[in-house]
């Protein structure tokens, strides 16, 4: 950013849009949403919605940075939405990150750009190794010419007002802002769509995040100890709440993030990620208890412990007392069995998952929360 402007973390200077055009926030514990000016105001999101473009330039460039991963036909439609942005062209560019080195992917990348001609500039680089999206996302606003960096991933796809309004919510003073995430389900939706649809209420998924991009350089970007798309978004967050204060949520800023499709008992390979959770804690406790997880799944650990004692009661003769532990253990799997078929499909083929993988998700659950307890020398269950 020229020297010539004031520091968009200096609380005296400016993210592009002066009172006129600054949104309403209204605060919550740090976190702050972020609507419109109300109508008759000096600047309402109208008028905001129809800033000439060569100011709109004048004010804020963007570079978007999106991560990819094996997944051209994604990627191809998450980046022809972007060229149809109701953003001026040469204000913002498109750096697209390969964390699968895929020629598909770079084949993808140079057919876009060769369709945008330039405006915006697309750019397609490769990460250094594999090492997920946290390390990609940092290869790419590290290499983006912008002040502001807007993180989306290739399995969305942004609204055609997504960058306005992003850029409108980097109000005076604001370092960061998330925007909604709108996630189709079927109306009876698998235990997959489900979980995704998650997606709908979380706080600053990188998905859909603006941050100034000296904020990124102050905090020093993603923590690459994150190697899969799981808790690095919540790290970054966390990071830029304690450090600057308010992150703020612009609910007209829009992506649309379909289902993708996951391969039967991908809610078991999901359990890998629990690791990642006793990083987020060991590095923000007090977050994670009152925005991720306010107690550890007791349950799990009463089936695992359950199951330990049904073992030993069995092996020591007491075939009673392990017929006792060996029905607690099942009750509690038949409840999650239960909560998860709940308002989810009852066909065949997915009922026969969700019996089966909850049957085994209490072990592999535990096994990898202490094996990231361990990893990460924290106390955490």
């Amino acid at each position: 950013m020229s020297s010539t402007h004031a520091s968009p973390l200096d609380p005296a200077g400016g993210a592009g849009f002066g009172p006129e055009a600054a949104p309403v926030a209204r605060q919550r514990d740090g976190r702050s949403e972020v609507s419109p000016p109300a109508a008759g105001a000096a600047g309402t999101a109208d008028a905001a919605a129809r800033m000439p473009l060569a100011q709109e330039a004048a004010a804020l460039r963007v570079s978007v940075v999106v991560p990819t991963c094996r997944r051209p036909a994604l990627l191809r439609r998450c980046l022809e939405a972007l060229l149809e942005q109701r953003f001026d062209p040469t204000a913002y560019e498109i750096v697209v990150v390969d964390d699968g080195c895929s020629e598909d992917s770079e084949d993808v990348v140079a057919a876009i750009a060769a369709q945008a001609g330039g405006t915006p500039e697309v750019r397609y680089l490769r990460a250094e190794d594999t090492r997920g999206p946290a390390a990609a996302r940092n290869r790419g606003w590290r290499a983006a010419r912008a002040p502001v960096i807007a993180f989306t991933d290739d399995d969305t796809i942004p609204d055609p007002d997504w960058l306005r309004y992003g850029l409108l919510g980097m109000s005076v003073g604001r370092v960061a802002v998330w925007g909604r995430i709108v996630v189709p389900t079927s109306p009876v939706p698998t235990d997959h769509e489900r979980n995704t649809q998650g997606l709908e209420s979380a706080e600053f998924a990188t998905a859909n995040a603006f941050v100034l991009r000296e904020a990124l350089e102050a905090v020093g970007g993603f923590d690459e100890r994150f190697q899969r798309a799981w808790r690095e978004d919540a790290d970054l967050y966390f990071t830029l709440l304690e450090r600057f204060g308010t992150v703020a949520h612009v609910p007209a800023a829009l992506v649309v993030h379909p289902v993708r499709e996951a391969p039967w008992g991908v809610s078991l390979r999901q359990q890998g990620n629990m690791r990642f959770d006793a990083l987020l804690y060991k590095k923000h406790p007090q977050h994670y208890r009152e925005l991720i997880r306010r107690l550890p799944p007791w349950r799990y650990y009463v089936v695992v412990l359950a199951t330990l004692a049904a073992l030993a009661c069995a092996l020591g003769g007491a075939g009673g007392w392990a017929a006792v532990f060996a029905a607690v253990a099942a009750g509690f799997i038949g409840e999650l069995a239960w909560r998860r078929l709940r308002g989810t499909s009852h066909a065949p083929r997915h009922v026969a998952e969700m019996v089966v993988t909850s049957i085994a998700i209490p072990y592999v659950a535990v096994f990898w929360r202490l094996a990231g307890a361990v990893r990460y020398r924290v106390p955490f269950l």
